[in-house]
């Protein structure tokens, strides 16, 4: 059974930082693209940032670039989303995400709230 859990949210300053982790659990962690999304209230469940399983290339969206970071330790089967110089509009629920078999895999999110 896969299995996700987000960690690490909390309530931010304008400029502060914050690290997001994910445990993955129910299938081969290592093989598998590991993505980041968010959903702030009224708007869509959005792509933030993705790491591959080999290699560790990285893709962000363009209102994240030069603030996230995205990595992964496989040994762990965690994967990161360090996040720098947060915004009020970066105040959404982030949840991970593996494509595996025929669906995507959610967790149940984590709050990050950005705000003075």
């Amino acid at each position: 059974q896969v299995q996700l859990v987000e960690s690490g949210g909390g309530l931010v300053q304008p400029g502060g930082s914050l690290r997001l982790s994910c445990v993955g659990s129910g299938f081969p962690f290592s093989a598998y693209t590991m993505s980041w999304y968010r959903q702030a209230p009224g708007e869509e469940r959005e792509v933030v940032a993705v790491i591959t399983s080999v290699g560790g290339d990285t893709n962000y969206a363009d209102s994240v670039k030069g603030r996230f970071t995205i990595s992964r330790d496989n040994a762990k089967k965690t994967v990161y989303l360090q996040m720098y110089s947060l915004k009020p509009e970066d105040t959404a629920v982030y949840y991970c995400s593996v494509p595996f078999g025929t669906r995507n895999y959610w967790g149940q999110g984590t709050q990050v709230t950005v705000s003075s």
